[in-house]
């Protein structure tokens, strides 16, 4: 694996705590509806976590995106070339990525992802998989621009965005993240990217709620993680989760809710909750093919092909880089 260590992009203060993820926790728990940034769930053991969410019998996403990425790699590697650094971004276990690999003849792989021990672990094991391809580990919060290893600078990229992570965000976050996507990929390049579809809601609520439980570990796996990181003494044996499927915005929302009044301080700032009041700690939008194409069009991609697993349950997209146009 080349650069086996990665590239640290992170922003640590003195005490090596992420200055970022201080900031987006005191300013969430300090709204009226107090929210965090799904982003933050993502810490090793989140991370892992989620890896264990995909295996729940409830959690469709990643066995339809899988089906979608083994039977239609010929058509893929048609699209797409032979020769482009793949750069995933949030690229987690990369248990999806070896199918792309392997059909599109790539030149370079480059996992961005902010847990950098999970990432670097990934990224060997990927690499034991792909002996002759170098693969560069980057540590960084993609939703920002992430400059890339000087190796992969002159090779046109294909971006690759599974399991739906773009449905995490608000709209206008969405298309933030598109467009410093695009930023960190170059004019050239192209996105093949992941979105989950619009279905039934009791098919909806199950995917984020499962029987298991183990997407109510991963929710509250954020709330120890601040306790843990950011000095907080918040009673997490005292709050439960919860899926919400919200029809107006088209998305299921996971709450953290408050079983009684509590106080807890973060960071040397105390905050208090009612009994019933939540923090929002993540949104899962859901799609169909105009939404996403708008979307898609916003952050400056042109959509060029779709595909849908044999449910109709869950889409990839190929887009393109557009030129930033100032009118129409």
């Amino acid at each position: 694996m080349a650069n086996s260590e990665g590239i640290q992009l992170v922003d640590l203060d003195e005490d090596g705590v992420d200055r970022a993820f201080r900031a987006d926790v005191l300013a969430g728990l300090g709204q009226p509806q107090k929210a965090i940034p799904a982003r933050w769930l993502y810490d090793d053991a989140g991370s892992q976590l989620f890896e264990d969410i995909t295996q729940v019998p409830e959690y469709y996403p990643t066995r339809s995106e899988k089906e979608i990425l083994e039977n239609r790699g010929q058509e893929f590697a048609d699209a797409v070339g032979s020769g482009r650094a793949v750069v995933e971004f949030g690229s987690g276990s990369s248990v999806k990525t070896p199918l792309l690999l392997e059909a599109i003849d790539p030149g370079a792989y480059v996992p961005l992802d902010i847990a950098g021990d999970f990432l670097r672990a990934a990224a060997a094991d990927l690499s034991a998989k792909f002996p002759g391809l170098p693969v560069y580990p980057v540590e960084a919060d993609f939703t920002k621009k992430v400059q890339l290893p000087a190796e992969v600078a002159d090779m046109p990229k294909l971006g690759f965005f599974p399991g739906s992570t773009i449905g995490n965000m608000v709209p206008r976050s969405a298309v933030d993240l598109l467009r410093s996507m695009r930023e960190t990929l170059g004019t050239d390049a192209m996105l093949l990217i992941g979105m989950d579809l619009i279905k039934d809601k009791d098919v909806l609520e199950a995917a984020y709620d499962d029987a298991r439980g183990v997407t109510a570990e991963f929710n509250l796996n954020l709330l120890r993680r601040i306790n843990r990181e950011l000095d907080g003494t918040i009673p997490v044996q005292k709050f439960h989760h919860e899926a919400r499927w919200n029809d107006t915005f088209a998305r299921i929302e996971m709450h953290a809710v408050a079983e009684e009044d509590v106080t807890f301080s973060v960071a040397d700032r105390s905050f208090s909750m009612r009994a019933g009041e939540t923090i929002h700690t993540e949104n899962s939008h859901k799609f169909d093919a105009r939404s996403s194409n708008t979307l898609l069009l916003a952050g400056h991609w042109t959509p060029i092909a779709r595909w849908t697993d044999a449910q109709g349950r869950f889409s990839v997209i190929l887009a393109e880089a557009t030129i930033k146009r100032a009118a129409p």
